[in-house]
């Protein structure tokens, strides 16, 4: 269905008829008088001025370019039929480690060697892509803690600035209770119930202001929900003089800390040794039982306002041309 939203407008109408009623016309001087060479050209203009119809013509013109150009302004929009939006009521943010320890190669993906953060960006985007209905929103954390994107049903906007985050954008240090206490400061104005964060590292805390378990616990007090994710895998070769040596990668990953977080907030701690088990934990996280709210609806608009504006331009450049032909 087609509608003005601003339809009062239309009372503009009358405007141009009462200002000619309210304004006099202005006063002829007297003794003009149009000396005319030759007589041929007189009659000539005597016959375009006696037409009436241009005059006529571009009266009407006018008139319905005025009638174009409130239309315009009253803004018509062509509503749609009314779409339910998926929303099953979950606010679910993500907090990612961008610590320098993230840029430690291995990860297998798609058959090359990537650093934990590249394999991180493409199972979290995968997840954030199946959350219809979801808000979804990105902390990025090193030395301190940075909200990237507020809580938002535009999906793409988190993926984009995901896929944009850099390995020591935010230091080169890992501040884990700060991640937790800028997480649940933004989620304070949902249901607790809808409350959900997911917080990915691969080290321990080594920097900011709040220790990761009093971070838990303010959130555990406020019903947020924590799931935590140690990433990397638990061994690898390196060479060294004395040949291939066996290393952990991960041995400052500190996974007493990041269980205690998920056991004190009722979530759950989960390892991503290689991209295989990144996929399980987010196929598990995929699994989450939403909350009850109640479905949401609403009527795409698209505004009109362009065409009735073109064509009170167009009308407005006719009736100007057969004023000056006219003349």
């Amino acid at each position: 269905m087609y509608e003005f939203l601003w339809w009062w407008l239309f009372a503009l109408l009358p405007l141009p008829l009462l200002i000619r009623w309210w304004l006099k016309p202005a006063e002829q001087a007297e003794g003009v008088a149009l000396k005319v060479p030759f007589l041929e050209d007189f009659q000539q203009g005597k016959q375009l001025l006696g037409s009436s119809w241009y005059g006529l013509l571009a009266l009407l013109l006018a008139s319905v370019a005025w009638v174009m150009l409130v239309a315009a302004a009253a803004r018509p929009v062509w509503i749609g039929d009314t779409v339910a939006m998926p929303v099953s009521g979950r606010d679910l943010m993500l907090a990612v480690d961008l610590s320098g320890s993230m840029q430690e190669q291995d990860f297998i993906l798609n058959g090359q060697v990537v650093d934990r953060l590249v394999a991180t960006k493409a199972v979290a985007g995968e997840f954030v892509r199946k959350r219809t209905g979801d808000r979804v929103g990105l902390v990025l954390f090193g030395d301190q803690a940075y909200l990237q994107v507020p809580l938002t049903f535009d999906r793409q906007t988190v993926l984009q600035l995901l896929n944009e985050s850099q390995i020591g954008l935010a230091g080169e240090r890992t501040a884990i209770g700060d991640a937790i206490g800028l997480a649940l400061k933004r989620l304070q104005a949902s249901p607790e119930k809808n409350r959900v964060l997911i917080l990915m590292t691969d080290g321990a805390n080594t920097a900011g202001s709040v220790s990761p378990l009093e971070a838990a616990d303010m959130a555990a007090t406020a019903g947020l929900k924590i799931y935590t994710v140690g990433i990397g895998s638990e061994s690898d070769q390196m060479r060294s003089v004395f040949g291939f040596q066996l290393m952990n990668p991960t041995a400052d990953l500190d996974e007493k800390t990041l269980k205690s977080i998920a056991e004190r907030t009722g979530g759950a701690y989960f390892r991503a040794r290689d991209t295989e088990e990144f996929h399980n934990i987010y196929a598990e996280l995929d699994r989450l039982e939403p909350a009850e709210k109640e479905a949401q609806q609403w009527r795409p608009q698209q505004e009109l306002f362009r065409w009735p504006l073109l064509a009170a331009f167009v009308l407005s450049m006719a009736a100007a041309v057969l004023r000056l032909n006219r003349e």
